[in-house]
C-alpha cells in the first residue's frame, strides 16, 4: 500500500463551498482554481488513469470567461468556478464520448447531455472525461479499453466500478465534483471504496438525455463529491423534468431540514447484515448508527424478504436491456468499423465489428441478455425477473411505511485487489449485492464515508430513502459523516 500519511498530507479535500467563499472574497480566481486542479491531474493521472481525456485549454478558457464576467461586475451563476469531471458515458458537445470502449474510441458527441448543459449554465467548468468500466458494465473499473483505474489511496486495490474514474478524480483532488452513472451501484460502490460522497438519485430525478444507455429502466446520473453540501449543489442544478426524456419527473427539490436526525426512524434490514459482511465494516456502521441514536433517532429492524433475489433479477433485466441498447453498434452507422480485407458479406462485418470493438465483459452481457429475451426463455427468465422486481419494490414500499431511512453497508467488503475477480464474473457480480435493489425499486441511495478499515481502505455507509427524498438522505448523511469523525 501507499503511505497513507503522505496521501492525507498531500490530498486534503478541496471543496467547492470553500472555493466559492475564496472567490467571493477575491482571494483567488477561476483560472487559478482550474490551474491548481490541472497540476494535480498532471502529477497523478498517469498512474491513477482516472481520466480518458482532459480538456485543459477548454477549461482554462471557460475559467477566464467567468473571471472576465466577475471583473465586469456581473453576478455569477450559483456554481461559478465548480470544476467538474464527467464520466465518459455522458455526452459533452464537441468532446469524445468513448464509453471506455474501442467501439467508440474516436466518436465525438454533437450534443450536451441535459445534466451537463444545466451544470454549465449554472457556472460549472468541465475539466475532462473520466475512465470507467466499458459501457459502464463492471464493478471494478478494470474493463476499460484504456486500461484499469487505480485506487487513489491503496495501490493494488480496485477503486470500484463502473464510475471508478469519477470517484478517483474526486478522491485524488483532481476536481471539486464528478458525474457518475448508477445502474446497479456504479456511483455508490466506488464512492464507498474511495472514501467520497456518492448519490444515486431517484429514477427520473435527473434527465437521461445524452447518457449512452446501458439499461434504460435502471440508469441514473448522479454526483460524487467530497462533501454532502457539494453533492447537494450539483444535484439541485441538474435535477428536473426534461421534454427530451419522457421518464424525467417534475418533482421539486425540497430544502434541507434544520434538525435532520431528531425524531427520525432508521430501519436496519437484516438481509444486509448477514453472512459475508466484513466484520470491520459491520462494526463501523453500528458505531455510527449508535451516534445517530444518541442524537434523537430511533432504530427499527426491517424485513426486506426478496433482497436475496436482487442480484439475479438485476443481471437478467440489465443484460436484456443492454443487449437491445447495444444492438445499434454494428460497424455500419457509427462506431468501430473493422478492416474488411479478406472477408465478404454483411454478417461477417457485424461479427468482426462486435468481436473486435467490444471487450469480454460487454460481449458476455450481450450474449446473456440475448439469451433471456429469446423465444422459449423470455417468460422463464425476463418475465419472471420483472415480477420479482415488483416484489422488491413492494418490500421497500412497506418498509417506508414504518421508517424514514434505511441504513445498510454499501458493499460486503471495503475493497478487493486488482485482478482478483476478473476471471470470476459471478463473484464480481456479488459485489453489487447491497446496491442493485435500489435501482430495481427506483429509490434514491446515498453513500458517505464513515471511517477507515484496518487494512487502510475507506468504509462507506449506504442510506436508502423514499422516492424523491434525496435531500433527506443528504441531511442525514451529513450528520453521519460528522458523527463518524468523533
Amino acid at each position: 500500500m501507499t503511505d497513507r500519511l503522505t496521501y492525507r498530507a498531500r490530498m486534503a479535500p478541496v471543496t467547492y463551498a470553500g472555493t466559492r467563499s475564496a472567490l467571493t472574497r477575491g482571494e483567488t480566481t477561476c483560472r487559478e482554481v482550474v490551474s491548481s486542479f490541472l497540476d494535480v491531474v498532471t502529477e497523478r493521472n498517469s498512474h491513477l488513469n482516472a481520466f480518458t481525456h482532459v480538456d485543459a485549454a477548454g477549461a482554462l478558457r471557460r475559467a477566464e470567461e467567468l473571471d472576465r464576467r466577475r471583473a465586469a461586475g456581473e453576478v455569477l451563476p450559483p456554481l461559478a468556478g465548480l470544476v467538474l469531471a464527467v464520466k465518459d458515458v455522458i455526452c459533452v458537445r464537441g468532446r469524445k464520448v468513448t464509453c471506455a470502449s474501442r467501439m467508440l474510441s474516436n466518436f465525438t458527441s454533437v450534443i450536451d447531455a441535459t445534466a451537463v448543459r444545466r451544470l454549465v449554465e449554472a457556472g460549472a467548468i468541465i475539466l475532462g472525461k473520466t475512465n470507467c468500466d466499458e459501457f459502464a458494465m463492471g464493478s471494478s473499473s478494470e474493463s476499460s479499453y484504456f486500461g484499469p483505474v487505480r485506487h487513489p489511496r491503496c495501490d493494488g486495490y480496485v477503486p470500484g466500478g463502473s464510475s471508478g474514474g469519477s470517484a478517483v478524480a474526486v478522491a485524488a483532488g483532481m476536481c471539486h465534483a464528478a458525474l457518475g452513472t448508477d445502474t446497479g451501484g456504479s456511483i455508490r460502490q466506488p464512492a464507498a471504496f474511495c472514501g467520497v460522497v456518492g448519490l444515486k438519485p431517484t429514477y427520473g430525478r435527473v434527465s437521461r438525455f445524452g447518457l449512452v444507455a446501458h439499461a434504460s429502466s435502471l440508469d441514473c446520473i448522479g454526483p460524487m463529491a467530497h462533501t454532502v453540501e457539494d453533492a447537494r449543489a450539483v444535484l439541485a442544478a441538474m435535477a428536473g423534468t426534461d421534454p427530451r426524456d419522457a421518464t424525467s419527473a417534475d418533482v421539486p427539490v425540497r430544502a434541507q431540514r434544520s434538525s435532520p436526525v431528531k425524531d427520525l426512524t432508521i430501519g436496519l434490514p437484516a438481509q444486509y447484515f448477514g453472512k459475508g459482511l466484513d466484520s470491520a465494516v459491520r462494526s463501523r456502521i453500528e458505531e455510527v448508527t449508535e451516534q445517530l441514536r444518541t442524537q434523537g433517532a430511533s432504530m427499527r429492524a426491517v424485513d426486506l424478504p426478496h433482497t436475496g433475489y436482487g442480484v439475479a433479477t438485476y443481471y437478467i433485466l440489465a443484460t436484456a436491456e443492454a443487449s437491445s441498447n447495444l444492438g445499434r453498434y454494428d460497424g455500419v452507422r457509427y462506431g468501430y468499423r473493422p478492416d474488411r480485407r479478406g472477408s465478404t458479406g454483411l454478417e461477417a462485418m457485424y461479427v468482426a465489428a462486435r468481436s473486435q470493438g467490444f471487450g469480454e465483459e460487454v460481449r458476455r452481457r450481450i450474449m446473456l441478455g440475448t439469451f433471456v429475451l429469446s423465444s422459449g426463455y423470455y417468460d422463464a427468465y425476463y418475465g419472471k425477473a420483472q415480477r420479482v422486481r415488483s416484489l422488491i419494490r413492494r418490500d421497500f414500499d412497506r418498509a417506508f411505511l414504518d421508517v424514514d431511512v434505511l441504513v445498510t453497508p454499501a458493499a460486503p467488503v471495503a475493497g478487493f485487489r486488482m485482478g482478483s475477480l476478473v476471471r470470476d464474473p459471478l463473484q464480481m457480480y456479488l459485489a453489487d449485492l447491497y446496491t442493485v435493489t435500489a435501482n430495481l425499486a427506483g429509490i434514491p441511495g446515498l453513500v458517505v464515508p464513515i471511517g477507515t478499515h484496518p487494512d487502510g481502505l475507506p468504509i462507506g455507509m449506504q442510506l436508502l430513502g423514499r422516492p424523491f427524498e434525496e435531500m433527506r438522505l443528504l441531511d442525514v448523511g451529513k450528520v453521519a459523516m460528522e458523527a463518524a469523525r468523533r
